[in-house]
């Protein structure tokens, strides 16, 4: 039997609080020491941290990816079976193939990707 089988649940839910504290200040700490080292290498190369960190976003877009670098393609969702190469990944306009299916009657499921 270990020792915390032996401790009330009051006891338990206490040693959990303790132990949550003390991860957040350990986590304060690592981060305190990481900027620390970051501000004296900058400080090494001749610059401060704020210098910096205007070049970390220089060429990237509002959501992080390099300039240029488009988003991954989401898979398709929907398929023209008249022309299997046709898909549609259920966002953004809808094409042609998908309005006129839908005109047709077509029932949705038909067109969905398996």
């Amino acid at each position: 039997m270990n020792e915390f089988e032996s401790m009330s649940r009051k006891e338990l839910m206490q040693l959990r609080a303790n132990i949550d504290k003390a991860i957040a200040t350990v986590g304060d700490r690592d981060k305190r020491n990481a900027l620390k080292a970051a501000e004296d290498a900058a400080r090494e190369h001749g610059f401060t941290l704020v210098e910096l960190m205007s070049l970390m976003n220089q060429g990237r877009t509002r959501r992080g990816r390099p300039e240029g670098e488009q988003a991954p393609a989401s898979a398709p969702r929907f398929r023209n079976p008249d022309n299997p190469e046709q898909t549609w990944s259920g966002r953004g306009r809808r094409p042609r193939w998908f309005h006129e299916a839908e005109a047709a009657g077509r029932p949705l499921e038909d067109l969905m990707v398996r």
